[in-house]
């Protein structure tokens, strides 16, 4: 069983209640726009990250964290990326990797828009975590936590705040 905490578009920003939000999780996944390495760091001195970069980021960030990761956490295949759209409304890269790889869970960035959606036609969870940092045009901080359990995912929790500027 393992804790995950989720976020993305942090922009160099990372709010300390989002901190607080992952203190009890096992690891953190970040689905891009990270901002810069020192942002990177600060969250993987806290807890294992895995990473993806954004359009945002700069070659110091893509030399770090590729553009897809496609790995398990316990028993679930997991697809991370930036630019991944949501279902019905895929990106055709993610598209056709969805198709050829088949995750159970896909976890992508970039709307600065929270989504939790059942692709019934993929047969997987697709998870976008909104915005953690202050910059862009969401209205609220989010991020999300839930339990991986071999093939379940269970225990999904959503923490939102109002933007600071």
């Amino acid at each position: 069983m393992l804790k995950i905490g989720i976020l993305s578009d942090t922009h160099t920003y990372l709010p300390p209640r989002v901190l607080d939000f992952f203190s009890d999780v096992d690891e953190i996944w970040h689905a891009g726009d990270i901002g810069d390495l020192q942002t990177a760091k600060k969250l993987a001195a806290c807890k294992p990250l895995r990473a993806v970069f954004g359009n945002i980021d700069g070659q110091e960030i893509r030399k770090e964290y590729p553009q897809d990761l496609l790995f398990f956490c316990e028993g679930v295949k997991v697809l991370m990326t930036h630019i991944g759209g949501y279902p019905g409304r895929y990106n055709p890269r993610i598209r056709a990797l969805i198709e050829l790889k088949r995750p159970q869970l896909v976890v992508c960035g970039h709307s600065h828009i929270l989504k939790v959606i059942y692709d019934k036609k993929w047969s997987h969870l697709h998870i976008n975590p909104g915005a953690a940092g202050k910059y862009g045009i969401h209205h609220s901080i989010t991020a999300i936590r839930l339990i991986i359990e071999g093939k379940n995912m269970r225990d999904l929790e959503v923490l939102d705040l109002p933007k600071t500027t």
